[in-house]
Order: C-alpha cells, then sequence, then structure tokens
C-alpha cells in the first residue's frame, strides 16, 4: 500500500512543496494529493497590479501537475483532525473526483500531512473594515476591488490603511492606474520605517511624486462607507478603504489539536514538523517558524517556497533514509514595487533587518519583475526543478518515525 500524502493548499508553499515531494519521491511507494479551494494557482504578490486592472496570466492546477503523479482535488478543507489522520473537504467546482461522498463532503485520509493554508486578510477588531473596507488579500477580493475602483469618477478619494510592504505596492500601484483619484495612505508609524534611510528617502520621493498623501502615526479606529475615523478624532474621506493591516492565518487549524502560536500558527521545528504530531508538517504562512536572531519568519512568499523546500526534503529523507536538511532560512532582501515603473529593494540581514544598501527606480522595479516571474516560474514547473533523482521508500527502516 502507497504512503499518502496530502497536501493542504496550493499556494506558493503548498505548489512548491508538492511538486518538490513528486520530483524526490518513488510514486509507485506515494501517493501525493494537493487539495485546493481554486481551480488556478493565484499569484498573491500580484494581487495589487489586478485590482488596478491589470490582466494577469491564468496558471490552472491541473496543467501545473500534469505528468507530475500528483492527484489534484479542487475543494474546500472543512475539517482537520490529526489524531485520526484524517481531512473532511467539500467539493468546489472542476473537482473531478466530486461526488465520492454523501453530498460532495469526502473524507481523506492521509499519512503524512502537509498544511499549508495560509493566511488571509485580517480586518481586526475595526468597526466598519468587514462591512465597508476592501481586501488584495485573495482574488476574489482583488476582483472586488476591481469592480469599485473602475467604478469611481475622478477626484473621488482613496485611502490605503497598513504601511507594510501589500499597503505600499497598493498605494502606488492605484495611484499609477489612476492618477485623477485622491489617494492617500494612512500608516500606524512613520513611513516605511523598517526601512533604511535610503530607502525611507526614495518611498517618500515616489510618493509625493504620485500625489499621494500620507497620514503617519495614524490609527484607524474606524470604518465608514465614506471615510475612516481616527484616534486623534479626525476623520479621512473615503469613497474606498483598502484594508491591509497585517494577515491572519486560516482558522482551521485552532480546531485540530496542533500546538499553536498564538498568532494561530502551528508551532515547527527547524525541518517544518509539527512539534506536537510527527506526521504533519506546516509551511508558509501558516507555520511559526523561529529563524535567524530567535525571530519568528513573517508572512511572505520569501518565507512560503524556503519553507516549503525544507518540509519536502525532510518528509523525503525520513521516508528514505537520507539525510535530513539543515539549509539555513534566513532574507536576503524585500522586493517592493511602486508602481510598474518604479521599485525598492531593501537589502536586510539574515534577520530581515535593514542594511544601508537599496536598489531603486526603474532598476529595481525589473528586479522586483523578475522575483516574481521566476516564484512563479517555479511553482508553475514542479518537476523541473533540480536533478534530484526520486527515490524508494522501501529504504526506510521498520517502525521508523516519519
Amino acid at each position: 500500500m502507497r504512503h499518502r500524502i496530502i497536501v493542504l493548499g496550493a499556494g506558493y508553499a503548498g505548489a512548491s512543496a508538492a511538486g518538490r515531494l513528486a520530483r524526490r519521491l518513488d510514486p509507485g511507494n506515494v501517493a501525493i494529493t494537493v487539495v485546493n479551494a481554486e481551480t488556478d494557482f493565484v499569484e498573491r504578490v500580484r494581487m495589487h497590479q489586478l485590482a488596478t486592472g491589470q490582466d494577469l496570466k491564468p496558471r490552472p492546477l491541473r496543467e501545473m501537475f500534469a505528468g507530475t503523479g500528483v492527484e489534484l482535488r479542487i475543494a474546500k478543507v472543512t475539517g482537520v483532525d490529526v489524531d485520526a489522520g484524517t481531512v473532511t473537504v467539500t467539493a468546489s467546482d472542476g473537482d473531478t473526483a466530486a461526488g465520492n461522498g454523501t453530498g460532495g463532503t469526502d473524507v481523506l485520509g492521509y499519512d503524512t500531512l502537509v498544511y499549508a493554508l495560509g493566511s488571509g486578510w485580517n480586518p481586526g477588531a475595526v468597526p466598519g473594515v468587514a462591512e465597508h473596507a476592501a481586501e488584495i488579500a485573495s482574488r476574489p477580493g482583488a476582483l472586488r476591488l476591481r469592480q469599485r475602483l473602475a467604478g469611481l469618477a475622478a477626484g473621488q478619494p482613496v485611502i490605503v490603511v497598513g504601511g507594510g510592504l501589500t499597503g505600499l505596492e497598493a498605494a502606488t500601484e492605484i495611484a499609477e492606474a489612476r492618477p485623477d483619484l485622491d489617494v492617500a495612505l494612512a500608516v500606524r508609524d512613520g513611513l516605511g520605517g523598517t526601512l533604511s534611510p535610503k530607502g525611507r528617502a526614495h518611498l517618500r520621493k515616489v510618493l509625493a511624486g504620485l500625489d499621494i498623501t500620507v497620514h503617519e502615526h495614524t490609527a484607524v479606529t474606524g470604518v465608514a462607507a465614506d471615510r475612516v475615523t481616527t484616534a486623534d478624532g479626525g476623520a479621512v474621506p473615503a469613497a474606498v478603504t483598502v484594508w491591509t493591516a497585517g494577515f491572519a492565518v486560516h482558522p482551521i487549524a485552532r480546531n485540530t489539536g496542533l500546538t499553536l502560536a498564538d498568532s494561530g500558527q502551528i508551532v515547527v521545528d527547524e525541518t517544518m514538523r509539527s512539534v506536537s504530531h510527527p506526521n504533519v508538517y506546516a509551511v508558509g504562512d501558516a507555520a511559526w517558524v523561529i529563524g535567524p536572531g530567535d525571530r519568528p519568519l513573517r508572512m511572505s512568499c520569501a518565507s512560503g517556497i524556503p519553507t516549503a523546500w525544507q518540509a519536502a526534503d525532510a518528509v523525503a529523507a525520513r521516508m528514505t533514509g537520507g539525510k535530513l536538511p539543515n539549509t539555513p532560512l534566513r532574507y536576503f532582501n524585500q522586493c517592493i514595487s511602486l508602481g510598474r515603473r518604479e521599485g525598492l529593494i531593501q537589502y536586510v540581514t539574515a534577520d530581515d533587518r535593514a542594511r544601508p544598501a537599496v536598489l531603486t527606480g526603474r532598476l529595481a522595479a525589473v528586479y522586483k519583475e523578475l522575483v516574481c516571474k521566476g516564484a512563479a516560474w517555479s511553482v508553475a514547473n514542479p518537476t523541473l526543478r533540480l536533478p534530484t533523482r526520486r527515490r524508494s521508500v522501501s529504504r526506510v527502516r521498520a517502525g521508523a518515525e516519519l
């Protein structure tokens, strides 16, 4: 009987893990199943582009995994029982295996689980966010924002809340695509506070050139249909509010019995294996990973793909009796697109602290574009990476813990 591996989620981390496992392991010994709610791979790092009217290249998951031996289930994960070793899924449109269960619901058994359900937007506890704000953490959210922006007349105000990388990219993309709108950015602290002095100076220059009004040290305490209110009692007009103030992990993990961090992420060891359930691995935004400097890795594509590789290599090593991976997880830079013609590459230390050096301007925009294309290519071509031969699991020692 083949060893059953289920990968939950086919974002950057999940798709990378599944493809790498397919490359590492003999399909005669292993059955790999990927469960994902959407039929296409979503380039999440480009959602600000989708929201402003740009069309992205479709990347059907069935085409990506064709010929790899990976089975794809287009379904929504509705439950995980780590003690029973099962996953409950509800079939979505496009699931060719739908109907195997009652009412489109199936229970899938696994021997090894790779949890990569990732994160979504975090409306938090601020009144009015869920009702009135737009989000770009998902493709449906970006498409809804696209429709709202297209319906705005010249001169109407748009405010982006959140000074992280997502907020910066959203504000500059909207301002560049729609220079007729009155675009503002509200940040809780100083603008570009995690950047180097050179990085902050360039950021201010670009935002000023795009006529973006910046509200620094501004905490948004409420969102209405036509404005946001701030902690100092003020109000900023907004026909559309885009909320980018952080991400929240998928809630299913909280009901699994896995050991979690306060953030709701699954606590893992250096091989991405759950500290409480050794046959469960977590990757990407779903994993609480301690990196250099004893700091948790941030939720990002830059963290997701390396953790996926680490997990896949660890699973393969344990199943074949190979050597466990010990590649350090670290950062090299933060890549920020500031519209289609400008960018900012902030070089950082291994633990993600800004170095003095930056790359700016058109060259930085090209660099960021190459990074995005490279990440998408890596995910879309899962068996073309690394000349590693598939190994049989027959080498694993009897009774060995996987």
